[in-house]
């Protein structure tokens, strides 16, 4: 892996401060949100509708601490930029949002620079205020949309509702996951420096992180990435191709049941692994298998090592979460099934002890379990 140390100039004006929400578009919007409130545990947050006057879409807003998910879908069947949507990508996301300062800047030099401008500068407003907000294509049709806030103290945006409490969520065991701490944008093959190019050109992102084929591979297929990231590093989005193997990576099966490139995962930071990963099994949640090997190899491996992992390695055996770590630290992390059953979106949970890498370590165990899985889909 090379990590990357030149973060480049400081822009003179406009600021990345975090990810803002994520916008799913989906086939039933009120029961995906339902579904990551029960399986994840999210809460409603807020909703936008019929009953609301909002004639074309349902929005049901889902919360988690810092984590904000929108679930989208279409009230008329000619709706023809969500269905083709759907119909092609199927559940999957449309839009990754930014919480930004001085917005006007970020846009002028976004387009100066190249960027393609989905809508302009508009503006939101009710009794918290107002909200200012923008939105740029970014690679295949994902979008993203910067919002800026520092003018508006209401829950989420105007034009929603209040959600109703799900009595379900007080049922069930509390997750505890924080924020959004990466999102991985899936390319075909040779496209992910030309994508890698467009943040650093449009949106004054720079390299974190990058790793290629030759580190990360099995015996059947490889990948290689580039982490992007803002100047203050707050918001990480690694992108990944696969590349040449004895048969097909996970990252071609998702282009190819995607419909082309877009996001294929969303990393959530929790401050106490065991605990979120218990509750959610508790919760239903299904997380990929890690040979019991992996352990027996981690635990001669850390003999030999200066790291000291604080938490027991038998119970992270018993609970599948993986350890990857340097002489300063480590992480904790562990990946779930596809959270639909087109094979084009799971959901990574994170903990980080003074690690800022992304798993480097543990890809060929993650890629063997994911091939596993692959086999059962007849598409490895």
């Amino acid at each position: 892996m090379t990590t990357y140390t030149d973060k480049g100039t400081k822009p003179e004006a406009g600021k990345f401060l975090s990810f803002d929400s994520i916008k799913f578009w989906v086939g039933n919007a009120k029961q995906a949100a339902s579904f990551y409130c029960s399986r994840l545990g999210f809460e409603p947050l807020a909703y936008k509708g019929l009953e609301t006057g909002c004639r074309k879409f349902a929005s049901h807003v889902v919360k988690q601490n810092k984590i904000i998910f929108i679930f989208e879908s279409a009230y008329e069947p000619d709706d023809q930029d969500m269905a083709f949507h759907i119909s092609k990508h199927g559940d999957g996301v449309r839009d990754v949002s930014f919480c930004v300062e001085d917005i006007d800047a970020i846009v002028q030099f976004a387009i100066k620079h190249g960027a393609k401008l989905i809508k302009n500068i508009w503006e939101e407003k009710d009794d918290f205020g107002v909200v200012k907000m923008a939105t740029v294509q970014t690679f295949g049709d994902t979008l993203h949309t910067f919002i800026d806030r520092s003018k508006y103290r209401g829950k989420f945006l105007p034009g929603y509702i209040d959600a109703n409490a799900d009595s379900i969520t007080n049922l069930l065991p509390r997750v505890g996951l924080n924020f959004i701490d990466h999102c991985v944008g899936n390319q075909p093959d040779k496209k992910m420096e030309s994508v890698a190019k467009w943040y650093e050109e449009c949106l004054q992102f720079h390299r974190f992180w990058s790793v290629d084929d030759t580190q990360l591979h099995t015996e059947f297929s490889a990948l290689r990435s580039i982490v992007m990231t803002n100047y203050e590093e707050t918001i990480k989005i690694p992108i990944n191709e696969p590349a040449k193997g004895k048969k097909k990576s996970q990252i071609q099966e998702y282009v190819e049941y995607y419909g082309g490139p877009g996001i294929q995962h969303i990393a959530l930071n929790t401050d106490n692994i065991i605990l979120a990963v218990e509750n959610l099994k508790n919760r239903g949640t299904e997380f990929l298998y890690v040979p019991d090997s992996y352990y027996d190899l981690l635990r001669n491996k850390l003999k030999t090592s200066e790291t000291k992992i604080h938490e027991d390695i038998s119970v992270l055996q018993r609970f599948g979460i993986l350890v990857d770590y340097d002489e300063n630290g480590y992480l904790l992390q562990i990946f779930t099934k596809n959270m639909q059953d087109r094979p084009t979106l799971f959901i990574e949970i994170i903990q980080r002890r003074n690690h800022h890498g992304f798993g480097a370590g543990n890809f060929q165990a993650l890629f063997e379990a994911i091939e596993i899985e692959q086999a059962k889909r007849g598409n490895l």
